[in-house]
């Protein structure tokens, strides 16, 4: 007896061993990747597929007890059976190898999870919020910003950042803004593929990490403003402004997509099979994967377009939404619905071989704990090196709004400055929103940058708190407006001062994702506070936290200096101070329009033109508004120096160009100040007769240059087809003849014009 049991055990060794090596061919390195998926592929039920299909949530402690009831139980267990495809939220190489391990070790066919989390401006050292970057226009320091993330990201054990934001907006308040780029395609396209190749690197070693695009599309154009809100927008706006910077994301080499909340002309993006089959993986060529938004793909039932879970889930993978992040409805609806016969198992697998692909690309299958190394987490997280990195980019995305009578840069020795401000002593909002990995109250204050400069006498007062609650990610910030305590005690400290710098703007979480906002002034009572303050002394250096373009004419027309200092991560304070005092010299340019006030939004400097532009008859019946103007407090593009820039030369090389023809364009800029600056030297054009009207102007070439204080550098700019042409309302890429107008300026409101004919 003893005998035929070890001869049956013996049986099922070489019959289990067998189809072990079976499943296991495509290990084999030699191979291309696209055979290896093939041969996975085959060895999978369909239950394995849809699994690598589904997203969970990593919400229990994976190297604790195994959880014993509830949905962490249903996660728990469909990871041992092979149907999960992908974690978010797990971090920690120790919790990361756990979950890891049960997926390699204790299935059938042992395929590895990939790990995503919101890396969007850092991971544990964080630079500043993406806005704020983007107020650089330095694509080099915007790279390297991703490339510090995605060491820290991945040193953590991820390899997947659902980052970066590319939605273009025009609509201050929208939360969200502080995750973008901007107002303008031709700016966003350009950080986006920066972003794509930092994060990302040259290839996906243990450094990398994969990008995701989102939100796929249209998000920015909310209506109102409102998160969660519906899009209605004309073709002409989504393929000349909402999609340029998604195909640069392509373009670059981006591996995944996520697309949106919104609705786009009645259908929820999620399942919108024109965005995702038609123009991303059709069109574009897109070879990556799509992953849904948090729920979005069960969020369609409410929507009012789907009528069940199980509808959901046929209309989204249908149309292209390739992962369901925490829906749940694919792991339970798509086995049956293909046993039923309401969904092609075709469908299944096109998105299983693209989710595939990529873990294939990330080398995951050849070692999936490549990104499990406890050493270097240790070194990498918080080094020096990172925090020198983050610095210079915090520096960079500084924007001098204002600085009337050369108040700034203060002097070093010998001044008696009061420093005021509830943000100015705040070591957490500084970090901004979307920073889930760091901890609280890390970032460096104002007040301690400025402590560094021992030479002056620095006396701080709060004034007035901006919040009356604790800030967390989950919760309101509910703002002070009753509280004046403060107000007499930072009184006497600005009557007692030479120079005041006040540090006034928005908690850290006041904006971000669902944080709308219909008011975009000094939130609580900020504004009485600087009032009451520039009665007593009007030597005032306004320095402004924000995720947003905020509204603050009145500062505007009385506060001599004013500095756009945004949510600047962990070095905070160091950066402020070092641009405050002169050792960095501001060369950030707004990458949004500011506007006067919250009845302009949206507000952008590239938008089309009216029947009635101008008052030319001297009458009211032209595009106005009748109680304030309808520029922009500070354009796009706007920002100056500490030294001053003259602009002269313009030239085109000739008058004319064919088709096809490469446009030369150049303009002598020379520094005319006293100090060695740089400058962001920004080129226009406006076709203005198109068989699709065009904006009035449209950025589409810009150098960042350093010049010695009296040097001249003759900048030069090339237009191609590419930067001539638009979209029409079918997709299709024109290239018109006619007269184009040329402006090279200092922004988008202020520059050389010239002109040349396309024949």
């Amino acid at each position: 007896m003893k005998k035929q049991i070890k001869r049956y055990a013996f049986l099922l060794l070489i019959v289990y061993g067998s189809g072990y090596a079976q499943t296991k061919k495509h290990l084999g390195t030699s191979k291309p990747i696209e055979d290896r998926i093939t041969l996975l592929m085959k060895e999978m039920t369909l239950e394995e597929k849809v699994g690598q299909m589904n997203q969970y949530n990593g919400s229990w402690d994976v190297t604790g007890p195994k959880p014993e009831s509830g949905s962490n139980e249903e996660k728990y267990n469909n990871i041992k059976k092979g149907w999960v495809g992908s974690m978010l939220t797990v971090r920690g190489v120790k919790e990361i190898r756990a979950v890891q391990k049960i997926a390699v070790e204790e299935t059938r066919l042992g395929i590895p999870l990939i790990f995503g989390f919101d890396v969007i401006h850092g991971y544990k050292t964080l630079s500043p919020i993406p806005l704020a970057e983007a107020a650089s226009w330095d694509l080099e320091a915007i790279k390297n910003s991703a490339r510090v993330a995605a060491l820290e990201a991945s040193a953590s054990g991820l390899n997947w950042t659902f980052a970066p934001n590319v939605d273009i907006v025009n609509d201050a308040r929208w939360g969200r803004v502080m995750e973008g780029a901007g107002e303008d395609p031709y700016l966003g396209s350009k950080i986006a593929a920066a972003r794509v190749k930092g994060f990302q690197g040259e290839n996906f070693d243990n450094t990398s990490v994969i990008a995701c695009a989102k939100h796929f599309a249209a998000y920015g154009f909310v209506e109102a403003g409102r998160e969660y809100n519906s899009v209605d927008m004309s073709n002409s706006k989504l393929y000349n402004t909402v999609l340029p910077p998604f195909k640069a994301a392509v373009d670059a080499g981006i591996r995944t997509f996520m697309n949106s909340f919104n609705t786009l002309n009645g259908v929820p993006a999620t399942g919108n099979s024109f965005l995702q089959r038609d123009i991303l993986k059709g069109a574009w060529g897109f070879k990556g994967f799509v992953v849904s938004d948090w729920a979005s793909i069960g969020e369609m039932i409410t929507h009012g377009y789907a009528a069940n879970a199980a509808d959901a889930a046929k209309k989204a993978a249908i149309a292209g939404s390739d992962m369901d992040m925490e829906s749940n409805v694919y792991v339970t609806e798509l086995v049956q619905l293909v046993k039923k016969g309401l969904l092609k198992e075709s469908v299944i697998d096109d998105a299983v071989r693209r989710i595939l692909r990529v873990k294939f690309e990330l080398g995951l299958f050849d070692n999936p704990y490549k990104y499990c190394d406890e050493a270097r987490e240790k070194a990498n997280i918080g080094s020096k090196a990172n925090n020198d990195d983050v610095l210079d980019m915090a520096k960079k995305s500084i924007v001098l709004l204002k600085n009337d009578k050369n108040l700034l840069p203060l002097k070093k020795t010998g001044t008696k400055i009061a420093l005021i401000g509830a943000l100015a002593n705040d070591k957490n909002s500084p970090l901004g929103s979307w920073r889930i990995a760091a901890e609280d109250n890390t970032a460096v204050s104002v007040l301690e940058g400025m402590q560094q400069y021992k030479d002056n006498s620095l006396v701080y007062e709060k004034g007035t708190d901006v919040a009356v609650n604790k800030q967390s990610f989950l919760d309101e910030v509910k703002v002070n407006t009753t509280d004046f305590s403060g107000f007499e005690a930072a009184k006497t400290a600005a009557k007692n001062a030479e120079v005041v710098v006040i540090v006034l703007g928005e908690i850290g979480f006041q904006s971000g994702e669902a944080r709308s906002r219909t008011e975009l002034s000094l939130p609580g009572n900020q504004q009485q506070l600087l009032e009451e303050v520039y009665k007593v002394n009007s030597n005032i250096v306004l320095v402004l936290n924000n995720g947003r373009p905020l509204t603050f004419p009145w500062a505007a027309e009385h506060i001599p200096a004013i500095v756009e200092a945004w949510q600047l991560g962990t070095q905070t304070g160091n950066a402020v101070a070092q641009v405050l005092y002169g050792d960095y010299n501001p060369s950030g340019k707004l990458p949004m329009s500011f506007p006067r006030n919250v009845g302009q939004c949206p507000i952008y400097y590239n938008l089309y033109n009216t029947g009635r532009p101008t008052d030319k008859d001297q009458n009211v019946f032209w595009s106005h508004y009748s109680d304030v103007e309808k520029t922009p407090l500070y354009p796009f593009g706007y920002g100056l120096s500490y030294t001053s820039f003259a602009y002269k030369n313009l030239k085109i090389a000739k008058p004319s160009f064919q088709k096809g023809e490469k446009i030369e364009i150049s303009v002598d800029v020379t520094n005319t100040g006293n100090f060695d600056g740089k400058e962001i030297v920004q080129l226009y054009i406006n076709d203005p007769a198109a068989s699709i009207v065009r904006p009035v102007k449209e950025l589409k070439g810009f150098e960042l240059i350093e010049l010695k204080k009296g040097e001249t550098k003759t900048v030069h700019f090339t237009l191609t087809d590419k930067e001539i042409g638009f979209y029409d309302n079918d997709g299709k890429f024109l290239v018109e003849p006619g007269i184009f107008n040329v402006m090279v300026g200092w922004n988008s409101n202020e520059g050389l014009t010239t002109k040349f004919e396309l024949k």
